[in-house]
């Protein structure tokens, strides 16, 4: 199947409406990137981070009548905001190109000693180790960023036989997969994005992960529970406000993994948890770092 891109360029109070549009369109799928290089890596939190110029773009059916779908979206558009509407820029994809570009960009990759992340139309390389298949696609987190890879080593090399793990914004689900196919007995992943949590439902029944291993909640109905392991991958910000929320799930030497972090923030935020934790040096990769220690 082929389909149509339609892209444009917008400031921050026109996105909601041009993203309505879209979809009002008939848009299958919304994509937002950086239209200027501008970094952003530190929203607050229950914040939607933007971009000063952020680039929108609307995937559509290739039988998609164009003209139709731009009177839609203008008029969408017209009627929830007073800007100008931008200009768009409407392509033809082919499915062949669109498909061999995720191929190749996407590889097995190894983590640690026993740990592969395999898209599934690559055969693992070792098929004796433990092998995780992971595709692109619904919410993110396929390892290949350094903030996951750090937490994905951690695991490799942890004692997860029989543990209970918590993987706090979860995402697509990959660290908590990655701690039962090491060994552990129950994960409990928490998101706040409800195509988070489908996305970790979906890819725990691609890897045969029972069903009663691994369930999910919204942060507000989180069940009190006491885990062997915390996991957090976010970032600096909302790490600080959930300090107490997340130690309170270890008992006491019960371990704690916290990633998401720029290497300018990592001792701060681990003297922060210091007050709870008995904190280990951080270690980074790149400009993140990972912290980890147990709880006092």
């Amino acid at each position: 199947m082929n389909w149509i891109q339609i892209r444009a360029q917008v400031a921050p109070a026109a996105i909601e409406a041009l993203e309505e549009g879209l979809l009002a369109a008939g848009a299958v799928a919304i994509t937002m990137e950086d239209g200027a290089d501008q970094p952003l890596l530190e929203p607050d939190l229950g914040t939607t981070p933007v971009w000063d110029n952020t680039v929108i773009t609307g995937l559509f059916e290739s039988d998609t009548d164009t003209k139709e779908a731009t009177l839609i979206t203008k008029n969408v558009f017209t009627t929830l905001c007073s800007n100008e509407f931008p200009l768009l820029n409407i392509d033809f994809l082919e499915n062949e190109d669109w498909t061999r570009k995720w191929i190749e960009n996407f590889k097995a990759i190894s983590f640690g000693d026993r740990l592969w992340i395999c898209p599934s139309w690559c055969a693992p390389p070792e098929p004796d180790a433990v092998n995780l298949m992971l595709d692109p696609g619904l919410a993110f987190g396929t390892g290949t960023h350094a903030t996951t890879a750090l937490c994905l080593r951690w695991l490799d090399q942890a004692d997860l036989i029989g543990k209970t793990v918590i993987d706090y914004g979860c995402g697509s689900g990959i660290l908590g997969i990655a701690a039962i196919l090491l060994g552990a007995e129950r994960v409990i992943a928490v998101d706040n994005d409800p195509q988070a949590l489908q996305a970790t439902l979906l890819n725990a029944k691609r890897n045969k992960v029972a069903t009663k291993k691994i369930e999910v909640f919204f942060p507000e109905n989180c069940p009190d529970v006491n885990a062997d392991i915390v996991l957090a991958n976010i970032l600096a910000k909302p790490l600080y406000a959930l300090a107490e929320t997340l130690v309170n799930f270890l008992p006491v030497s019960g371990q704690l993994v916290l990633s998401g972090i720029l290497e300018a923030q990592a001792y701060d935020l681990n003297a922060h948890y210091a007050k709870l934790c008995d904190m280990s040096e951080p270690v980074f990769e790149g400009d993140w770092s990972r912290l980890s220690g147990k709880k006092k």
